[in-house]
């Protein structure tokens, strides 16, 4: 079974996001593929979802992801404390960068700014709001879009202005923040382990 599929009979609710979770997959497939990377942003808990992404990324999830031949030849013996990663960033981090420009410049584009100087070609922005509507995550989304990053969207059920913006938005059902949050993560946890299958043999 597929870890969409899983995901789907776990959580049933989700089947009306199935296309836009698999058109997320394929995005940040295609992103890894061309030697890019994810930026990821967010506020309170999603800030945590946006650094736990991180971590199922840059490092094995559910695999151990070894290095190759030819890199454990060049590395030695560090390879064997070492793992390959799909190369992603949380915007939520950076304290001294990040309270510099809250107090310096503006407090609803610093991750805008990370945006603007992380940003390259074959990136992506996965942009995390429960209401759609988070100014600093929009000014993100709209920076990324200046430099023709692919931006995916996860947010709640009406998808707010995000849903407007973004590339793809996978809009999850939920009567309330924490409702949200909680059908979030799985949809994360599903979308990092098709990605793990796509890049990683064991």
């Amino acid at each position: 079974m597929s870890e969409l599929e899983r995901l789907l009979e776990r959580y049933p609710k989700l089947e009306g996001c199935r296309e836009d979770i698999l058109k997320a997959f394929l995005a940040m497939e295609d992103t890894f593929k061309k030697g890019g990377k994810l930026l990821i942003c967010g506020n309170g808990g999603s800030a945590a979802d946006s650094d736990h992404i991180v971590g199922e990324l840059m490092k094995g999830f559910r695999k151990k992801r070894p290095l190759s031949q030819e890199k454990r030849e060049k590395l030695g013996s560090l390879s064997d404390h070492l793992q390959e990663a799909l190369p992603a960033i949380s915007l939520t981090g950076h304290q001294a960068l990040s309270t510099a420009f809250l107090n310096d410049v503006a407090p609803d584009m610093v991750f805008a700014q990370q945006v603007y100087g992380y940003g390259r070609k074959n990136d992506s922005l996965l942009a995390i709001t429960t209401s759609g509507n988070s100014e600093n995550v929009l000014n993100a989304v709209k920076v990324a879009k200046a430099l023709e990053l692919k931006v995916i969207g996860l947010t709640g059920p009406q998808g707010g202005e995000l849903k407007k913006l973004a590339d793809i938005c996978i809009c999850v059902p939920g009567e309330s923040t924490a409702d949200v949050q909680e059908l979030h993560l799985p949809v994360y946890h599903a979308l990092c382990a098709m990605l793990e299958d796509a890049f990683f043999e064991y």
